[in-house]
């Protein structure tokens, strides 16, 4: 925290004894060179004073040892510089008239005299001040300053928010509510002897609010705020990171009641004895000093420790027990309604067409955040401006929410007949492998439009939130993701099949492997856990699998295999007997690139669509002989909203 965010710190007396400062410098040099000024005029020659003189236009002169200063007749005044020992003047004076004196030789006084003498020492100080209080101006960015503490202190200037500006996680909220009203009546509570939480932990997802809430917290209950990440208490140096916490205490201890707010805690609070050095690291010794202020022999009334993570698994048991982070606030993923809220207060500043509705908005974005739900709203916005509307309508949020799910149009993409009609080929056997496969999500939009790093698209969306998966869905996913790899197969020959189905095999191998492994759903090896979540190599997540047999093993591997080797049965069964189905499907899709969930079902089951020069029937192209780009993968929007493509 640097010298202007202290509000107990003195920051005017400083700067008065610096102008204090800089005024006596200016009044010395007033004093020391004022009188000369004053007498000072223009400046002649000698041999031009004596003709002056001759001539009997000087009416008074001074003469001092280095030099001469006199007045014209005409009231101008004049200095020179006589010629040493020139004993003509005195009668050259005389003898025209003019009056002269002697100039008497200036005494310095004491003051004067040590003021001049102490002058540069005065000069080598300021300039040695300035230089240190820029390297420590910064809340401890300077190099002598690195064991002071980098918290922020901020006030309303810098925007306040409140729980209005918070929406879709009411539960997180609610549960905070109770610190908002300690801060504003402390003795409300402490009559009846309860004691507030010292520390509460919110643990969420990237992007679902948890730094909004706690400025929330701040804003409602009017107290100071300060915010510090929680890299920023480690250095090179040892020792630094202690420091900058007892520093950063000290501070909340003089704003009391305060709230301290530390962004991504597991930064610094990782478990003890894993990292590479001795158990004295840096980062160690910077978690035992927050452990000690948090909850040790002093007690810190008044302070409030808001911490946010999205690894709370990581974090030092002590760290969690209850006295320094007594609750744990989940801020979680919000639902339908939630999202709806979101929209409502993010489309607030956006002018907005009178066929918007949030809730359908809401509805078609299953396993957005906050942050996904305000970047979806400022890209309608962009896409409104460069179309040159001056109002976002319903379509712009259809467009932005394609781009944010399936990425941007490269319509500038050039591919050949061979591979449009390949692409088009394998998302049409994912549609149709997911119209029938009743577990399976409804299929939101079909495009062969790349989009992205894919050539094509099938993307379904869930009617519902949804919070937990059955088997049988996940059986459909695992049809619906072999579904393209098929459709190639079986009208391109085994020859032709392309790399497209890249991710949709990584994806159904993935999924194969957590049923097996960890989800207990197959009935050779049982309701048993083979695999778990854990920390690889320098804390990064990595699955680690769980000692076993090489039987075992063995057995995973064939259960893994069997389950996929299923789904592609099944999808192959499908596609072999809706041949003419993949034909009209795939002829739509070259046709119009696009095609949304409603048009594929009303094509199926009509034979035709609402367009003109829709294909009528099932007239098959001849296979076509080449093959595809090789596609890297694709983002998932969300459990079981797997978008399927080439």
């Amino acid at each position: 925290m640097n010298d202007d965010q202290q509000p107990n710190g003195n920051p005017w007396l400083k700067s008065l004894l610096i102008w204090s400062g800089i005024f006596l410098a200016l009044l010395l040099a007033v004093s020391m060179f004022g009188s000369q000024a004053e007498t000072t005029g223009t400046q002649i020659r000698y041999s031009d004073f004596r003709g002056k003189v001759a001539e009997g236009s000087v009416a008074e002169v001074q003469v001092g040892e280095d030099r001469i200063v006199g007045k014209f007749k005409n009231g101008d005044a004049f200095t020179t510089v006589p010629i040493p020992n020139d004993t003509s003047l005195p009668q050259l004076l005389q003898d025209n008239g003019v009056k002269y004196a002697g100039a008497a030789k200036a005494e310095m006084g004491v003051l004067q005299y040590i003021l001049i003498q102490a002058l540069p020492f005065m000069l080598i100080l300021g300039v040695a001040f300035f230089a240190l209080r820029q390297v420590q101006k910064g809340g401890g960015s300077g190099a002598m300053g690195f064991g002071k503490s980098k918290a922020k202190l901020l006030t309303e200037r810098q925007g306040r928010v409140t729980f209005d500006d918070v929406a879709g996680i009411d539960e997180a909220r609610e549960e905070l509510q109770e610190i908002v009203e300690f801060l504003r009546d402390p003795h409300r509570f402490s009559k009846l002897g309860g004691q507030i939480p010292k520390g509460a932990l919110l643990v969420g997802s990237p992007g679902t609010g948890k730094t909004l809430l706690a400025r929330a917290i701040a804003g409602e209950a009017g107290v100071p705020f300060f915010t510090i990440s929680g890299s920023d208490f480690v250095e090179m140096f040892v020792g630094v990171g202690a420091s900058r916490v007892r520093d950063m205490f000290e501070q909340a201890k003089k704003n009391a009641p305060c709230i301290v707010f530390i962004d991504e805690i597991d930064a610094v609070g990782r478990h003890r004895g894993h990292g590479l050095g001795n158990s004295n690291d840096e980062r160690e010794q910077t978690l035992n000093q927050l452990l000690v202020e948090m909850d040790g022999f002093e007690a810190n009334e008044g302070i409030i420790i808001v911490a946010a993570t999205n690894r709370p698994d990581v974090l030092d048991p002590a760290l969690l027990r209850p006295g320094r982070f007594d609750r744990q606030v989940v801020v979680p993923i919000p639902d339908i309604e939630g999202r709806e809220k979101i929209l409502a207060v993010h489309m607030k500043k956006v002018p907005l067409a009178p066929d918007v509705n949030p809730r359908v908005i809401a509805r078609g974005t299953p396993g957005f955040t906050g942050a996904d739900l305000a970047n979806l709203v400022n890209e309608a916005a962009l896409l409104a401006a460069r179309r040159n509307k001056r109002l976002v309508a319903m379509q712009e949020f259809e467009d932005a929410k394609d781009k944010v799910m399936m990425g941007a149009e490269r319509r500038s993409m050039v591919m050949t007949d061979d591979e449009k009609k390949m692409t088009a080929y394998h998302e049409a056997g994912h549609a149709l492998v997911s119209v029938h496969e009743p577990a399976s999500d409804p299929i939101h939009k079909a495009t062969i439009i790349p989009r992205g790093r894919a050539l094509g698209m099938v993307m379904r969306l869930p009617e519902r939130d949804m919070y937990s998966y059955h088997r049988d869905k996940m059986h459909a996913n695992l049809s619906v993701s072999m579904g393209g790899r098929v459709a190639e197969e079986l009208i391109f020959g085994h020859d032709k099949v392309s790399s497209g189905a890249s991710s949709d095999i990584q994806f159904a191998t993935s999924l194969a492997r957590n049923m097996v492994t960890k989800w207990g759903m197959s009935d050779k090896l049982g309701p048993l856990q083979y695999e778990e979540q854990g920390e690889g190599y320098l804390g990064y997540g990595a699955n680690q699998r769980v000692l076993m047999s090489d039987e075992t093993s063995k057995l995973i591997d064939s259960e893994i295999r069997a389950l996929v080797d299923g789904a592609h049965a099944k999808a192959t069964k499908i596609l072999k007997t809706e041949t003419a189905k993949l034909h009209l499907l795939a002829g739509a899709l070259l046709e119009y690139e696009t095609l949304t969930g409603d048009e594929i079902k009303e094509l199926l089951d009509s034979g035709k669509l609402d367009r003109p020069d829709v294909p009528k029937g099932p007239a098959a192209p001849a296979p076509v002989r080449g093959s595809a780009i090789p596609k890297a993968g694709k983002r998932f929007t969300g459990p079981g909203a797997a978008p399927q493509g080439a």
